[in-house]
């Protein structure tokens, strides 16, 4: 296929002409192809948003292509409009041209909604890394509850986006958190328990036996106290609340937690006892393997020191 392809800042700009190799095929999945630093969904809203046309036509992403048809793109890469850049500190722990890796402290709302339209991740990255305006959700590939603490990848390119992606959604990626529960949690398991919108209360999330999306957690003790354990859970899946759920569903609540825990929680504790410790996935460009850790944050580790 004979073409012309080129990424400024903010845009995509490509002419394909349909070689015999892609005759019959579907418009969606030739780019897919041809721009796969761009993800299919990607794509395909281009496509419906009228800004790629086949022989000067727009149509729909499933229209089939023929050899010796053009293809022109001309697409816009996402921006903020309304999402001002602020200066709040962040913690970085890796940063270079692709990816960004953060510790994130509790408190911190990851992106603006119905009251939190500023001080959020969001709002940060867009001043600490300007190039991620023109990436879809300023990068941010993965989310943590406001209240649980530890480590994010952040995507600063469109190609780097779609790739974390992808290994998300090929459960290749190793987050490992540790959670301070109730009760005695007696030895490793693994939970299989499929999640979606609790049955009565719809702000919540809960263990459901139908219309809910497969979720499996592994959980290992680290430390037992007099009434109370110290665990790590590792996700294969990562749904809404879903440490806190599945633990609140084995009868170990996570201490401090308003929505999935005990009304009066013993001891005190102001937030979910929950700090996303480490993290691992293949660089997205390069393929290279890379970890990182997070310690305790201060509160979680006093807290575990006065158990002791």
């Amino acid at each position: 296929m004979r073409s012309a392809y080129c990424c400024h800042m903010g845009s995509v700009n490509a002419t394909f002409t349909v070689s015999a190799d892609h005759n019959g095929a579907r418009l969606d999945a030739v780019l897919a192809e041809l721009l796969s630093q761009h993800s299919r969904a990607r794509i395909a809203q281009w496509i419906k948003a009228g800004e790629v046309l086949s022989e000067g036509k727009v149509v729909k992403p499933s229209e089939r292509v023929w050899e010796g048809a053009t293809i022109v793109v001309a697409a816009a890469l996402a921006e903020h409009g309304d999402d001002a850049p602020e200066s709040i500190a962040l913690d970085v722990i890796f940063e270079d041209d692709e990816v960004l890796v953060v510790n994130k402290p509790a408190g911190l709302v990851v992106h603006p909604g119905a009251g939190n339209r500023t001080g959020t991740l969001l709002n940060a990255l867009l001043h600490f890394a300007p190039k991620v305006r023109n990436v879809p959700r300023a990068g941010i590939v993965h989310r943590l509850d406001k209240e649980t603490s530890g480590l994010m990848v952040v995507a600063k390119t469109p190609e780097a986006q779609t790739e974390l992606v992808r290994q998300l959604q090929a459960r290749t990626v190793s987050r490992v958190y540790v959670a301070l529960v109730h009760g005695i949690v007696p030895s490793a398991q693994i939970v299989d328990g499929d999640i979606g919108r609790h049955p009565s209360t719809r702000t919540k999330m809960a263990v459901v036996t139908r219309n809910g999306k497969p979720a499996r957690t592994h959980v290992t003790p680290i430390e037992v106290f007099d009434r109370h354990s110290l665990v790590e859970c590792k996700l294969e899946t990562g749904r809404t609340h879903q440490i806190r759920v599945h633990m609140a569903h084995l009868g170990f609540p996570l201490v401090g937690d308003p929505m999935y825990g005990k009304r009066k929680s013993e001891p005190a504790f102001a937030r979910q006892a929950l700090h996303a410790r480490g993290l691992g996935l293949a660089h997205p460009i390069s393929g290279e393997e890379m970890t990182w850790t997070s310690p305790l944050p201060d509160d979680l580790a006093q807290l575990i020191e006065a158990l002791r």
